[in-house]
């Protein structure tokens, strides 16, 4: 008998003093504007991290040796609302296309001039029990400084 295991996605919602639609743009588009440097899948220091903008694009990050490692690919684009990637990486911190979870980011206006950011990472079950809780909970740990590391920048831009 094949035992289904659940995990809980994590969630984590920002308020951040911009436009919708800037708000939008400074997480995809200018995303290695903010992108924390020590965030990196390869051996040589961090040149740019990109998400390509339409579905079925590439999300990467490009080191300063050339060589490009996937972190995932789109899966839905609809600006300035919202967009879910993929996550292609295991439990061991390893680029995996076997292994996508996903990130939904919605932004949802508050007003004239503020945005509400809700981050969805979700699908840990495709890790298994132990990588899915190991994934789980590193990324509910990391995924509030990179948040705060993007209010900076769209706020500052």
């Amino acid at each position: 008998m094949t035992e289904t295991i659940t995990i809980a996605p994590v969630r984590k919602r920002i308020r951040v003093a911009a436009s919708q639609a800037h708000a939008f743009d400074v997480f995809t588009r200018g995303i290695s504007g903010w992108w924390p440097r020590n965030h990196n899948l390869g051996s040589t220091p961090l040149k740019t991290v990109t998400i390509e903008p339409h579905e079925g694009g590439l999300w990467y990050h490009e080191g300063e040796d050339g060589t490009r490692i996937r972190n995932g690919r789109v899966k839905l684009w609809d600006p300035p609302n919202r967009f879910v990637v993929s996550w292609d990486i295991n439990h061991h911190w390893k680029a995996d296309e076997t292994v996508g979870s996903e990130v939904e980011v919605a932004f949802v206006p508050d007003g004239p001039s503020a945005t509400i950011v809700n981050l969805e990472h979700r699908n840990f079950e495709i890790l298994g029990a132990g990588g899915g809780e190991s994934m789980r909970r590193d990324v509910d740990r990391g995924w509030p400084g990179i948040l705060e590391l993007y209010r900076q920048e769209v706020e500052r831009s």
